[in-house]
């Protein structure tokens, strides 16, 4: 197995910004982290829709569920706020089960 791993810019800790710019920096190379992660999500999304055989196995609600109960269990023990974290992840899931539609058509097109 690889491990990879996810550099983030040079910033402050937000405890430690004095000025918006500071707090502007650490937002910026937080937002290219996060794009980064999101980019290595998305390749787990086509590598997905290239091992199902089915279509129809591509939207899951047992397994939708799954995923934010454990997203919510995260957040709580990081502190983020599960009213940002619950929407986030289902918009994302929602977003990547397009995707993963597009590349399973594509894959079998």
């Amino acid at each position: 197995m690889v491990k990879t791993s996810i550099e983030v810019g040079e910033r402050q800790t937000a405890a430690d910004c004095q000025s918006m710019a500071d707090v502007r920096q650490g937002v910026d190379a937080l937002d290219r982290a996060l794009v980064a992660l999101l980019t290595e999500r998305q390749s787990y999304m086509a590598a997905a829709a290239r091992i199902k055989a089915d279509r129809s196995k591509v939207f899951d609600r047992a397994r939708i569920e799954d995923v934010v109960t454990k997203v919510r269990a995260a957040a709580r023990e990081s502190g983020l706020s599960e009213a940002i974290a619950e929407p986030v992840w289902r918009t994302l899931i929602d977003r990547c089960i397009a995707y993963e539609y597009a590349s399973w058509d594509e894959t079998r097109g």
